[in-house]
C-alpha cells in the first residue's frame, strides 16, 4: 500500500467521531480530508546527501519559526544551509512547512528522522530530533503568525496527535527544548539557545496550555533562561497575551536588549547577522573583532538564520534596501513594513506604500524599499527638486524614483536638470518639505 493512500485511510479512521480538543476546537471530516488533499509534496526536493533514518518513537511535536520567507525556508529545510565558513548541512530539517497563506508542504515522510531540534533536552531525554516531528512556520519569532497558518497548524497537529496518541503537553516550541553549553553568561548547561517560535499562540492552534514549569530546570539539569522562563512559565496571562501586550517588535540592540537577550546562544554564530544603523552587515562570528560586543550601536538590527556571508551595503545606496532570498520586508522594516511611511518599488515599476501590501512575504525578490519616508512629491519643470527639498535635494537620504523603475539617492544623481518626466521625490519623515 502506498504511503499516501495509507495516510488517507488513517485520516478517515482518525476523524470519525473525533472529539473536540482541550481548547474547544473541533474540525469536520471534510476539513481533514480537504486539508490532507491540499498538502504540497516537496519530498523529491530533499538533498540526496540527506541520510534517511527511521524514527523508532514519536513523543513530541516541535514547532519552529523559520526566520525566513517561504522560498528560502523550503530551500533550507530541503537542501540544507550554506554557511559562511564554507560548510553546509545536508537538509532534511523539518517534516512539514506551513506558509503564511496556510499552504502546507510535506518535506519528509513522517517515519523518517528530521534534523530539526539540534542540541535539545526535555524531561531528561536528549536528541529530541530522534523522537519528534518538526513543523516549520514561515515567519519570525518576533512577528505575528497568520490566521491561515494557525488553521493549518491546528489540523496538522490534530492528525499527528491522533496518529501517535500525543496530548497537548507533547506539543512544544523549539525554544522550550533547545539548550546551550556553558558560556560567559551561564556556568553550566542552560536554556535559551533558541528564541524560535516563542510567539506561538497555542490557543489559536487549538491547543491547551503548556506545562507549568520547565522539567529540566526543576530537576537541576539545566539553568533557566530568565526571559524564556518568564515568557513560558511565569504566573499570569498566557504566552500569547504577554506577547500581544507589547506587540511585534523588531530585534534591535538597545540599552536594555543585548545580543544575547535577542539571539540567545546564536549571538556569535555565522548565521546571525547584525545590520548596523548605517546599513553595514556583519556576521556574528566577526562582531568581536570588527566592532566589539559592548560597542554595538543602539538600533543595530539582529537577523537570525541567515546563510552565506552578506555583502557589504553600498554606502551610496543607503537608505534604499533590497528584498532578497534572505532579507524580507520584515527583515528590513519589522512592523513598519505595512506603514504608509514604508515605500516599495517593485521590479515591475509599480510603487506602493506599506499599507497596500497584504503581507511581508508577498513581495518579489529585487523589490526595493525605504522606511520612514513621506511623499511622493512630483518633480516638474516648475517644481524642481531644489524647490521641493531645499538644500536636501542632493543628500543621500533624499530618494528619487526615476521612471520606468530606477531608484536613486540624491548622492547618486549628477544631472538634476535631466531628471525624466514622472520623477518622484521622497523625504525622510523628520524632514518637512518647504512650504
Amino acid at each position: 500500500m502506498g504511503w499516501h493512500l495509507f495516510l488517507v485511510m488513517l485520516l478517515g479512521w482518525i476523524v470519525v467521531g473525533l472529539p473536540m480538543d482541550s481548547s474547544g476546537f473541533s474540525y469536520t471530516t471534510s476539513d481533514f480530508n480537504q486539508f490532507q488533499s491540499r498538502i504540497i509534496d516537496h519530498r523529491n526536493r530533499v538533498n540526496p546527501k540527506f541520510k534517511k533514518v527511521l524514527r523508532r518513537q514519536t513523543l513530541y511535536i516541535i514547532v519552529h519559526t523559520s526566520e525566513l520567507g517561504l522560498s528560502a525556508t523550503l530551500r533550507v529545510v530541503a537542501k540544507g544551509k550554506q554557511l559562511t565558513n564554507g560548510r553546509s548541512t545536508p537538509g532534511g530539517h523539518a517534516k512539514y512547512v506551513i506558509a503564511r497563506n496556510g499552504d502546507t508542504y510535506r518535506i519528509l515522510d513522517k517515519q523518517f528522522r528530521a534534523d530539526h531540534a539540534g542540541l535539545s533536552m526535555w524531561k531528561g531525554r536528549k536528541d529530541i530530533s530522534s523522537v519528534s516531528i518538526g513543523i516549520e512556520l514561515v515567519g519570525y519569532h518576533n512577528a505575528p503568525l497568520t490566521d491561515a497558518q494557525y488553521r493549518s497548524m491546528g489540523l496538522l497537529v490534530k492528525i499527528l496527535q491522533n496518529a501517535y496518541r500525543l496530548g497537548d503537553h507533547a506539543v512544544l516550541t523549539h525554544s522550550q527544548v533547545a539548550f546551550g553549553r556553558p558560556n560567559p553568561w551561564f556556568p553550566k548547561d542552560h536554556r535559551g539557545r533558541k528564541r524560535c517560535a516563542k510567539n506561538f499562540d497555542r490557543a489559536r492552534a487549538g491547543l491547551g496550555p503548556t506545562l507549568d514549569n520547565d522539567p529540566d530546570v526543576i530537576a537541576g539539569r539545566l539553568l533557566p533562561d530568565p526571559y524564556l522562563a518568564e515568557l513560558f512559565y511565569s504566573p499570569g496571562p498566557a504566552v500569547a497575551a504577554r506577547i500581544a501586550a507589547t506587540g511585534p517588535v523588531p530585534e534591535l540592540i538597545s540599552k536594555d536588549r543585548t545580543a544575547w537577550s535577542i539571539a540567545g546562544e546564536e549571538y556569535d554564530h555565522p548565521t546571525t547577522v547584525y545590520v548596523l544603523p548605517g546599513g553595514r552587515r556583519i556576521t556574528g562570528d566577526q562582531i568581536a573583532g570588527a566592532v566589539g560586543w559592548h560597542l554595538l550601536p543602539v538600533s543595530t538590527r539582529v537577523l537570525l538564520n541567515q546563510e552565506t556571508k552578506p555583502a557589504e551595503t553600498n554606502i551610496l545606496e543607503y537608505p534604499v534596501k533590497t528584498i532578497t532570498d534572505q532579507m524580507t520586508a520584515w527583515s528590513h522594516a519589522g512592523p513598519a513594513y505595512k506603514f504608509d511611511s514604508t515605500i516599495y518599488f517593485l521590479p515591475s515599476g509599480i510603487v506602493r506604500s506599506g499599507s497596500r501590501i497584504p503581507d511581508w512575504d508577498d513581495l518579489p525578490v529585487n523589490t526595493r524599499l525605504i522606511v520612514g519616508y513621506q511623499g511622493p512629491f512630483a518633480v516638474t519643470r516648475q517644481k524642481t527638486a531644489y524647490r521641493i527639498a531645499g538644500h536636501r535635494y542632493k543628500e543621500q537620504t533624499t530618494v528619487y524614483y526615476l521612471p520606468p523603475g530606477r531608484v536613486k539617492t540624491g548622492a547618486q544623481i549628477t544631472n538634476f536638470a535631466g531628471l525624466p518626466q514622472g520623477t518622484l521625490l521622497y523625504l525622510p519623515m523628520d524632514s518637512l518639505p518647504p512650504g
